[in-house]
């Protein structure tokens, strides 16, 4: 459980690596759609 929580590369070999990084919370999720201007928004 612990584990998911931080950020590691695991070496598979001849320059493969597995990352497994945090998931972002629901809260910073929703406060990013909220705030953030959405990509394109000026054109058209």
């Amino acid at each position: 459980m612990a584990d998911d929580k931080t950020y590691h590369a695991e070496y598979q070999g001849s320059g493969t690596f597995i990352i497994s990084k945090p998931k972002r919370k629901a809260r910073k999720i929703r406060q990013s759609r909220l705030k953030a201007p959405r990509r394109g928004a000026r054109k058209g």
